[in-house]
């Protein structure tokens, strides 16, 4: 691999995306797919399955918070530093259901100092708005990746 500072914007987001997946087990575990990833930015997709619904018979919030809180993970770290979530918060519009694929969008929407804040939509196959979540990161040192 290239040093860290021969990388393009692009590289170096795809290259922290790995590193951060192969220790990401709540990712792997819920068969969590990383569409896109960029600079500031990722995509991941998740099946809803019967083990993931609540009392209602939807899928359970927390998986979509789940959802939603990995997505903003990959954004906030795709630079060469190592960001943590600060504080966050999730509206809820409509449920998920059983056999949906909800997608968790994330863009950044500022950087600035160690400081992050980034907005996460969350969309069904259908293109339906499922929630809205925003998170703050704080970024805590340099990530493995970066040399």
């Amino acid at each position: 691999m290239l040093p860290i500072s021969e990388l393009s914007p692009q590289q170096l987001a795809e290259a922290a995306a790995h590193a951060l997946w192969q220790k990401d087990r709540t990712s792997q575990t819920l068969g969590l797919t990383l569409d896109r990833i960029g600079p500031g930015t990722a995509t991941l997709s998740m099946n809803v399955t019967a083990d993931m619904s609540n009392g209602h018979g939807n899928c359970h919030g927390g998986y979509i918070f789940t959802l939603a809180d990995c997505a903003f993970s990959f954004a906030a770290n795709t630079r060469e530093h190592k960001a943590v979530g600060q504080h966050c918060a999730i509206t809820y519009l409509i449920p998920g259901r059983i056999g949906d694929t909800l997608t968790a969008s994330a863009t950044e929407v500022s950087l600035r100092g160690r400081s992050g804040i980034y907005d996460i939509r969350v969309t069904n196959q259908n293109g339906d708005h499922v929630a809205e979540f925003r998170g703050h990161s704080r970024m805590v040192g340099r990530a493995p990746n970066a040399g």
